[in-house]
């Protein structure tokens, strides 16, 4: 499931557990600033081999997952 590897990704970058993050954790309350954002399209694109062109304001995982999921269309 995408929202569970995204989730491993996040966690990863932020050194914590997958299960603290939840569909509707916000960017903001997980402590990612702008420079993770860029960090984790990054790590996004390499590990789901998709290209992300972020054109738009995402504010929680669940936008992210939903994001990735077009794009990948």
């Amino acid at each position: 499931m995408l929202f569970d590897q995204i989730a491993e990704i996040v966690a990863e970058h932020l050194d914590c557990d997958k299960e603290e993050i939840k569909a509707d954790s916000t960017f903001e309350s997980l402590g990612i600033d702008s420079l993770d954002a860029v960090e984790l399209v990054m790590k996004l694109e390499e590990s789901l081999d998709v290209q992300l062109d972020l054109d738009r304001d995402l504010a929680t995982i669940d936008e992210l997952v939903k994001f990735v999921e077009e794009k990948m269309n």
